[in-house]
């Protein structure tokens, strides 16, 4: 008998629930694997698959979110050595069961810390709730691969946003192997999508994309690209996160920043009586 020949693994893209290969048929060797590279044309169909699920992961109710993203933290944690194989530091894989646990825990309570009523001089309630900003493009830290990559993530969702996400290009298998668990999470198809491959090839394209609402730069070390993007998400007005500083250290605390900056504060009055 002859010697067996391995069957290597194809990384594919995760766009609307679901894991096809680039439009574009490339695909490009990295970390020994075959992964795809996402072209514009992915791009757009991953803001396409983010657009059409917001209004129903908006909509849900904020404890559904966060049991979603409980859910995520259990299938992580019972995949954890698979993400050891790949070459994730134990540490930073709990790290990352840890980090979607806090997330989930804020997902009904931060309307109560961000929201609340207003006082004002007449007969009237004024009440200011937390809505989501819509659909969010994410460039991923290059590294921690995966605690980096669940850090940007988490915050965007769990307030009901969507997100399409140019995964580490230097570390990908990180970023595909965590939508294998997030496809079996309970999590609806298109709230997150993740492009792997040239970041300067499908971040151009997020950031000039009229239907993308906010873009979050944090895994931009280029000074220069950063510019460029920024340019090009002023044209619909996105809201725009500026890269953390290139020795962020993703294990402490991250506070709420994440989660307010992706928000908008709807201000309701009415009339009370007398």
């Amino acid at each position: 008998m002859s010697e067996r020949v391995a069957v290597r693994k194809t990384y594919k893209l995760f766009i609307g629930g679901k894991f096809p290969r680039s439009e574009s048929g490339r695909s490009y060797l990295v970390q020994s694997s075959n992964v795809s590279l996402a072209s514009r044309k992915d791009a757009r169909d991953a803001v396409v698959a983010a657009r059409a699920a917001v209004k129903g992961w908006a909509g849900a109710t904020a404890y559904n979110r966060g049991q979603i993203l409980y859910r995520a933290a259990e299938m992580l944690e019972g995949r954890r050595e698979q993400f050891v194989a790949l070459g994730i530091p134990g540490d930073e894989v709990d790290a990352a069961v840890d980090r979607w646990v806090w997330y989930a825990g804020w997902a009904d309570k931060l309307a109560q810390v961000y929201g609340g009523a207003n006082p004002v001089a007449g007969p009237y309630f004024n009440i200011s709730a937390p809505e989501p900003t819509g659909v969010v493009a994410v460039v991923a830290p290059e590294r921690p691969a995966l605690l980096g990559l669940v850090s940007v993530i988490a915050p965007a969702i769990v307030t009901g946003n969507t997100v399409v996400v140019a995964a580490s290009p230097s570390e990908p298998l990180a970023a595909v192997t965590l939508a294998e668990v997030l496809a079996t999470s309970d999590l609806p198809g298109g709230v997150v999508n993740i492009l792997t491959g040239a970041i300067t090839e499908t971040a151009p394209t997020l950031a000039a994309h009229m239907d993308v609402n906010a873009i979050d730069l944090t895994g931009v070390t280029d000074a220069a690209l950063a510019t460029d993007l920024e340019v090009k998400a002023a044209e619909n007005l996105k809201r725009v996160l500026r890269p953390a500083p290139a020795d962020h250290d993703w294990s402490v605390d991250p506070g709420l920043d994440r989660m307010t900056a992706l928000l908008e504060t709807k201000t309701v009055w009415h009339p009370k009586g007398v």
